[in-house]
């Protein structure tokens, strides 16, 4: 039996201009997660993901390490209960 659970996070450090939302919707979408990551207007990089969460718990585990450019200082992250909000794993402007 799966444990479906559903990740805020907010990415601090150097993400934007890196690649960093790409890298991200490709690892979610190898992980068979959905949910979306954007950039915010203070420069962090923000995502809400849902699947299983050894599934989720890799992704964080990817969030700090990001592309080859890319500096992660810290990842504030919120969980709860899966909503099955999603369809699929998306990038939002």
């Amino acid at each position: 039996m799966s444990d479906l659970v559903h990740l805020k996070a907010v990415v601090h450090g150097k993400v934007q201009g890196v690649y960093y939302r790409a890298f991200v919707s490709r690892t979610a979408k190898a992980l068979s997660i959905k949910g979306f990551v954007r950039n915010t207007r203070s420069g962090e990089v923000e995502l809400e993901a849902e699947g299983d969460r050894i599934n989720i718990d890799e992704l964080l585990r990817q969030l700090y390490i990001g592309p080859p450019d890319a500096m992660v200082k810290k990842i504030d992250t919120t969980w709860s209960a899966f909503q099955g909000l999603y369809k699929s794993f998306e990038v939002r402007y």
